[in-house]
């Protein structure tokens, strides 16, 4: 591999040369922009280009984007990773939005910079091999759900990614889009975004990325942002040493120690504050962090994916979520449409949820009539995969299927009886009428005995079922935030 180096401090341009040939790399130095321009277009051998965005005595940059358009005008294939300080961050976001691949900040850590090639080149020749974008990919449909991915036609990809897979969950061949994109990009180290709403399957699309990955034998930490508050983000994420402050009463590993040599899932990353997307930035900028009460700075080795089901280009524009960041995270993003807009998916995933419901609890086979399946592709499902899922599984329970006019022993669950669980759902909403006041605090309702905590919990735990599992609903509809409903979740082990 080829890689061009633009930098006019001679100093930094013989060092880069020195950590990439000694990585095995080809590199050719220029100092300024018309020879890296002229490098460009003479020299079609060059895969990936390394670039300060300041030449000359300029320092707004202005050079340097220049260069950037150019060199995407000759060679739109080939990507580019800006070289910055961090006083010019926001030097280096337009250049992402110029289309630069990446951007690292000076100085570099040797490590980090090299994983970041490692990663340009990777992607870069996954992307030339399948000919398909990787940012935003459309094609093929997704069927997912907090519990699996279901299909049985053939798939272009049986015997390679969704072969491997089969017996973890995820299954499926209308997933050819969204698994050609996680086949190449698991090998990489490349941060990948999740998005899409609630009950969708982030959080399994993450972890086929972690299993398909070189760190599939490290850890897969999760991490629920949306549960952590600011004053504990950095003990959370961090760890502490004891006496770190009051409470600190023994040290702790953080999440980031915990991921060590892994992948570390964010979930729910649009849900963090202003001051702790600061905390983040620098960790995922250049893998270093300080524990509370220990001034050692530390170094971690990790592959980070986020999910959010929350639109962060609008809340960079509204300017409550960092733009930085953002770039940060979603070099690789990935969204997962919601069930009502695949409908078709509907009979493959109801067999596939009655086939574990009936295993799990040793029940005899159950399958949905044709009008069952026809009343189930009508309902909106709020709540995605989950909700559907929790009401076969409501079905299966409580519901009293019909023979089945196959034989064979098997039972018939009909419209009527998914209608029923639909009735349920829908009259709950009389258990909870009326919102909470406050997020401390839930209403008492009168003849309910035990504990205010007692009550508190059913009042959650019945909103939760009647939402579907969907926990952005819940929260709406009990009128607290949903930082406050995780941590209820938490305490009451809902």
């Amino acid at each position: 591999m080829k890689i061009l180096v633009v930098d006019d401090d001679k100093n930094i341009r013989h060092s880069l040369r020195r950590l990439l040939e000694y990585n095995g790399y080809e590199v050719v130095l220029t100092e300024e922009p018309k020879a890296a321009i002229h490098a460009v277009q003479s020299e079609p051998d060059i895969e990936l280009v390394l670039m300060d965005m300041n030449f000359s005595f300029s320092t707004d940059g202005e050079e340097g984007l220049t260069l950037l358009r150019q060199a995407k005008l000759f060679r739109p294939d080939v990507p580019i990773i800006l070289m910055t300080a961090w006083g010019s961050i926001d030097l280096a976001v337009r250049g992402m939005r110029a289309g630069a691949f990446d951007f690292i900040t000076k100085p570099w850590n040797a490590d980090v910079l090299m994983e970041r090639v490692r990663t340009a080149k990777s992607l870069t020749n996954s992307k030339t091999l399948s000919n398909s974008p990787l940012k935003g990919e459309k094609t093929g449909k997704l069927t997912s759900s907090s519990d699996c991915f279901s299909a049985k036609k053939a798939s272009p990809l049986r015997g390679g990614l969704v072969g491997s897979l089969e017996g973890s969950g995820l299954v499926g061949s209308s997933l050819s889009g969204i698994l050609s994109t996680v086949a190449r990009i698991a090998p990489t180290n490349a941060p990948v975004l999740i998005t899409g709403e609630s009950g969708t399957g982030k959080e399994l699309i993450a972890e086929a990325i972690h299993r398909q990955s070189k760190r599939a034998k490290g850890p897969f930490v999760k991490v629920n942002l949306g549960g952590i508050s600011t004053s504990l983000f950095e003990s959370e994420m961090f760890g502490h040493k004891k006496g770190a402050f009051t409470d600190a009463v023994s040290d702790r590993t953080g999440r980031f120690e915990l991921a060590d040599g892994g992948t570390i899932f964010l979930d729910e990353i649009g849900e963090l504050s202003l001051a702790s997307q600061v905390k983040l930035l620098r960790v995922l900028q250049d893998q270093t962090y300080e524990v509370l009460g220990d001034s050692r700075t530390r170094r971690t080795d990790v592959r980070v994916i986020c999910a959010t089901n929350v639109d962060l280009r609008a809340m960079v524009r509204e300017h409550t979520f960092r733009e930085d960041l953002f770039y940060r995270i979603n070099l690789v993003d990935i969204h997962l449409p919601p069930l009502r807009e695949r409908r078709e998916d509907i009979p493959l995933l109801v067999e596939h949820f009655l086939r574990k419901a009936c295993a799990a609890d040793n029940l005899p086979a159950v399958t949905a009539s044709p009008d069952a399946i026809a009343y189930l592709q009508t309902l909106p499902f709020p709540g995605n995969i989950r909700e559907l899922k929790n009401m076969v599984e409501r079905a299966v329970l409580l519901a009293s299927p019909l023979p089945s006019p196959k034989g064979g022993g098997e039972r018939l669950l009909t419209a009527a009886d998914f209608r029923n669980e639909a009735e349920t759902l829908t009259n709950s909403k009389t258990l909870s009428d009326s919102p909470l006041k406050g997020e401390d605090s839930l209403p008492l309702r009168e003849g309910w005995g035990g504990s205010l905590s007692s009550v508190e919990r059913s009042t959650i735990a019945a909103c939760i079922a009647r939402c579907g599992g969907n926990l952005s609903l819940a929260a709406k509809e009990l009128g607290i935030s949903r930082g406050a409903l995780y941590r209820k979740i938490e305490k009451y082990n809902l």
